[in-house]
Formats: structure tokens, C-alpha cells, sequence
């Protein structure tokens, strides 16, 4: 918590040089089609109108030279806006000292989006002057939210921008140590990126001086990697999902003993949709996802198709923006947590995670989504993570600059892949068992690959063989008539078909022989076979598999959640 200053702690004293609004012109200037001054939206300065609404949410403190407002890693941290004087926003470097990145001036405010949930801060902040600051408690902060929409559109579009801003140029990042060909370090970098987790990568076999220096700087005696240095020289060596989740502060606490309206289980475009409608609706809503906000849908680097976006968003975008607005509306979203068993009776649907956590709630909505069938190729698992991909994002691509890959599929999620690495890659060959592409994939995408002299398009051709001592080095194919080939490739991309993640369900609710659940129960299509549990998006057998209807079923079943909830009243009032 962080409700009063403190005194400061010993630090380097470094002025500020204002780094984050250089990002801000930097997001400027790669986005040139934007008619908007991105450096002003960042850090806006408020008005004189502005400032006497803002008066009335908050009480005015005084603050002296070296006070810290909030510290790295505090939660429920209040809104700060500066009356006069100014304040740091100070990162921690790896070896423990601080570096300011940008200053709060007059009329300014603090904050980024750990405003709308109770991660920590990625931050601290510490008055630089004698000054007169507002302080705006979390939950009046949520107030003038929702009674101030120029307000909240003004500090959101700020608190999104910041972060970007942080994620982009690596500011207040988390340092991660490990060979460039690890598998666990992709995993783990692919993690904390999911998560809107500023991540440094220092790879030892390429720049081991950094390497060496930062290890020795943490006095670790014999390192295992990959390793994770955040805050002041602490240490996580080889960590699990759940470690740095609980350590760097993302993972949220359900709180004992709380009776939700409605949890979601699964944070794709389906769950977060119903995130957003069950909360904004007045639902006391709780979202759990296994791994990040985004699902299937958020590896994808490119969605041209969804209305609304005529340039397109890459899936990991359209999910952040999902996941600030739900939490803007009060709902919960805690990662990594994964549920494993489901029951349920006249008067509750009760969920046990893996962490051996109970939730209680009136009603349940499953929206655990499917993922990638694996090819079958001997050897396959040797290779997962270490040339064998089932995402096409900045991660990945980053690690096969000026070469060839391979791209496995032939549905939407694999021509946009291959459209993607093409700009990234020398060239990507197109790899589909069918006759056709036409049949799976939508036309103006076909029409794009068709085109592209930097993609190969293979029909009737599979994967037969995958070489390499410790990564991935050579990749064979075959086609129909006979025609085998070998290449060197280090990286396949493989996105074909969808098998439903239901494995927890089996018992609980009815699923198809293809492990999709079962709904169209008592009228509604999203009914499943126990009243108060839901389905929704590519885990619900014979839904469409499109983001767009994933989306519309996400928002339209929590009208069918709102009328089991009420039935459910009706029937507890009646004599």
C-alpha cells in the first residue's frame, strides 16, 4: 500500500532528463498518419476548468524535497496530481540504483495503467521540490471515472500511451539473462510481453560482458538459466509463470469468501468481451485466464478483418484495449491461474484453480477458447521453443531476421503470419495439406499472399522431418506426388487447426466428440448442460471461429447470465 509519504531511501542522484517524453515523440514519429500531438495526450496538463472539477475528488497535501509518493511494486496507489512543484518518475535499474525517466509537472498527474487494477507499480515517484500535490484515493479515483467522461478519456488515453511507451523503449523493464536459442527464455519473455511487463533481454552468447556484469552485480555464485533480475538485484533463477506472477506483482488476489455475479474462465476475445459487458452492466465480474489476456487470438499479428480497424490490430493490441476497459468498468482479471475443476448447485457454481483457490460465483461463463493441434512429426517436442512456434508476434520474429521459414496452415491465423514475417524475414514458404487455400482463408488475404513475391505457397504439401542437434536447423517437406526436400530453416511457425482447452471439464459439463462443450440448452445457445454455466467463442461446439463472433457471443450471453441471476432471485423471494 501507499496512502502516505515516506521518507526517501539512498539513491543515486541522477536530474531528470526527461526520457519518457522523448519516447512520446518518438511514438510520434513512427506513427506520422496520427493527427494527434502524442506528446501532449502522454502528459496532459490539465486545464484551469479541468483542475477545479479534479479539486473535488481529492485533499491537498504538502510534500518536501526527496518525499516518495509510491514505491516499486506498492498496490492501491492513488492518483497524484501536482498543485505545484514536481515530482520523478524514478525506474530501478538492475543493480538497484535509480534513473529518472520522465517528471510531473503543474497541473500534471501520475499513473499508467496499474491505476485501473492492483498490480504494482512499475514506478516510484518522488517529489523533487517543496510542493503541494492533490491526492485522489484509489476508490474516489474510480468515481470521478465514472462521473467525468472528458476526464476519463483524457487520463485512459495517458495512462495507455505511458505504458506503451514503457513496453516499446524498455523503460522500468524487468532484466531477463539467458542463452538467445533457450526455450525457457522465449517462454518467459513471450510471458511477461503478454502481460504488459516491460522486458530487457541480455543474451549470453551474444553479448556476455552485459551478461557477466549484471550477474556479478547480484553476487550469484553459480546462475541458472535464465534468470530474471527485477527491483533492487533480487533474483529469480529458472522461474515458473506462477513465481512471476506473485514476485513482479501482476497476479491479483481473490479475495476469500466473495460471491461474484458472473466468472469467466478464459481472457480471449470471448471472455473479455463478456468481461466488459458483465462489468459495465454492474456485475461483479471475475475473469481467470492460465496464461495472459488475449487467448489464441492474441499471438496473431495482425487482424485486418474485424470492424472498426480498416488499417488492423494485431491480436495483443485488440486484447490490451479489451483488458483496460474492463478494468476501467471493476472487473478483476487475475493471470496466471488456471481452473481445474468446476461444481455446481442450485444456489452457486463453485471453482477450484490450481493454486487450490476456491471462487464462488451465481453464474459461470467458459471461454477457454482452443489452441493449435501439433504436427505429427517425430521429434517435434524437441524443438518447441527453440525453432517450433505457435505465435507469429515481435517476439518470435525477432529471431529470424534475414532467413527463411516455414508458415503451417491454412486458415486466416497462417496467412497473416506468413504476411507478417514476410516484412521480417527473407522469405516465408506456405505450407497447406489441402487442394486449396481459397476454401479456409478469406479472399483478400489470399489475393495478398498470391502476390507477395516474399511468400512461396505450397498445396498438398506436409512436414515430414525436423533436424538439429540443440535448436532447429533443417526442415524436410513432401507433396502429394512424391516430391521431398530438405532446407535449411530454423523456425516453423505451425498454425493448424483447434482442439478445445475443455480437458477440465470433462464430468462437469456435456461436450461433442471433439471435446467442444455442448450448449443450446433451455433456449438460449449458450446454455450448456448446467443452468448456471455458460459457453462462449471457439470453445462452444459449432460456433464460427472469428474473433468478430467470438466477440458477439462474449457480449450477448451476459443478457442470458442477467436473466439467471434474476430467475434465480424471483425464486429465493418466493414464499
Amino acid at each position: 500500500m501507499a496512502s502516505k509519504i515516506v521518507p526517501a531511501p539512498e539513491t543515486v542522484p541522477l536530474a531528470s532528463v526527461d526520457l519518457l517524453e522523448n519516447a512520446a515523440d518518438a511514438v510520434a514519429r513512427n506513427n506520422p498518419s496520427d493527427p494527434y500531438n502524442r506528446q501532449a495526450q502522454t502528459f496532459p496538463i490539465l486545464s484551469d476548468e479541468q483542475m477545479k472539477r479534479v479539486r473535488a475528488y481529492g485533499s491537498v497535501e504538502s510534500a518536501m524535497t526527496g518525499d516518495v509518493l509510491y514505491r516499486r511494486g506498492d498496490t492501491d496507489i492513488d492518483l497524484i496530481v501536482m498543485l505545484e512543484g514536481s515530482a520523478e518518475v524514478l525506474e530501478t535499474l538492475a543493480n538497484g540504483s535509480t534513473h529518472a525517466i520522465s517528471t510531473i509537472r503543474q497541473h500534471q498527474f501520475s499513473g499508467e495503467l496499474n491505476m485501473f487494477n492492483n498490480r504494482g507499480s512499475l514506478v516510484t515517484v518522488r517529489i523533487t521540490e517543496p510542493s503541494q500535490i492533490l491526492r485522489i484515493p484509489r476508490a474516489v479515483f474510480r468515481k470521478m471515472l465514472v462521473g467525468e467522461n472528458e476526464l476519463s478519456e483524457l487520463i485512459t488515453r495517458a495512462f495507455i500511451l505511458r505504458r506503451s511507451a514503457f513496453m516499446s523503449h524498455e523503460f522500468a523493464a524487468t532484466v531477463l539473462i539467458g542463452a538467445a536459442h533457450s526455450s525457457e527464455l522465449l517462454q518467459i519473455r513471450q510471458f511477461l510481453q503478454r502481460n504488459g511487463i516491460p522486458v530487457r533481454t541480455v543474451y549470453t552468447d551474444t553479448d556476455s560482458e552485459t551478461a557477466s556484469h549484471l550477474i556479478s552485480s547480484c553476487a550469484l555464485a553459480e546462475p541458472k538459466y535464465p534468470i530474471v533480475i527485477y527491483d533492487k538485484n533480487k533474483v529469480l533463477s529458472q522461474p515458473t509463470n506462477i513465481e512471476l506472477g506473485k514476485v513482479l506483482g501482476f497476479t491479483e488476489k481473490i479475495e476469500a469468501d466473495t460471491l461474484y455475479d458472473v466468472v469467466i474462465v478464459g481472457a480471449g476475445p470471448a471472455g473479455l468481451s463478456s468481461a466488459v459487458y458483465g462489468a459495465s452492466e454492474g456485475l461483479r465480474t471475475l475473469v481467470v485466464d492460465a496464461y495472459a489476456p488475449g487467448g489464441q487470438a492474441g499471438s496473431s499479428s495482425k487482424i485486418e478483418n474485424y470492424m472498426g480497424f480498416p488499417a488492423g490490430i494485431s491480436g495483443q493490441a485488440l486484447a490490451a484495449r479489451a483488458q483496460i476497459q474492463s478494468q476501467k468498468f471493476g472487473a478483476k482479471i487475475v493471470v496466471p491461474r488456471r481452473a481445474v475443476s468446476l461444481k455446481s448447485n442450485s444456489e452457486k457454481v463453485t471453482l477450484t484453480l490450481d493454486d487450490q483457490t476456491v471462487v464462488s460465483s451465481r453464474t459461470l461463463v467458459i471461454a477457454t477458447g482452443a489452441h493449435y493441434r501439433q504436427l505429427n512429426v517425430p521429434n517435434l517436442e524437441m524443438y518447441e521453443g527453440v525453432g517450433i512456434h505457435y505465435a507469429a508476434t515481435a517476439v518470435e520474429a525477432s529471431l529470424c531476421s534475414n532467413e527463411d521459414v516455414v508458415v503451417v496452415g491454412a486458415g486466416n491465423s497462417a496467412g497473416q503470419a506468413a504476411m507478417y514475417l514476410s516484412e521480417r524475414t527473407t522469405h516465408v514458404h506456405l505450407l497447406i495439406r489441402g487442394h486449396s487455400i481459397e476454401a479456409t482463408m478469406s479472399a483478400y488475404l489470399v489475393r495478398r499472399l498470391q502476390v507477395n513475391k516474399k511468400i512461396t505457397i505450397y498445396l498438398q504439401t506436409e512436414i515430414t522431418a525436423l533436424g538439429g542437434e540443440k535448436y532447429l536447423e533443417t526442415v524436410t517437406w513432401k507433396n502429394r506426388e512424391g516430391q521431398e526436400s530438405t532446407h535449411k530453416i530454423g523456425n516453423v511457425f505451425l498454425m493448424i487447426g483447434a482442439t478445445p482447452n475443455t480437458a477440465w471439464l470433462r464430468g462437469c459439463v456435456a461436450l461433442d466428440d471433439k471435446g467442444f462443450v455442448i450448449c443450446d440448452q433451455s433456449g438460449s445457445p449458450f446454455n450448456t448442460t448446467v443452468p448456471a454455466v455458460f459457453a462462449v467463442g471457439d470453445v462452444r461446439s459449432g460456433s464460427i471461429k472469428r474473433v468478430a463472433s467470438a466477440v458477439g457471443e462474449g457480449s450477448v450471453v451476459i443478457s442470458a447470465v442477467h436473466a439467471y441471476i434474476s430467475q434465480q432471485s424471483r425464486s429465493e423471494a418466493a414464499p
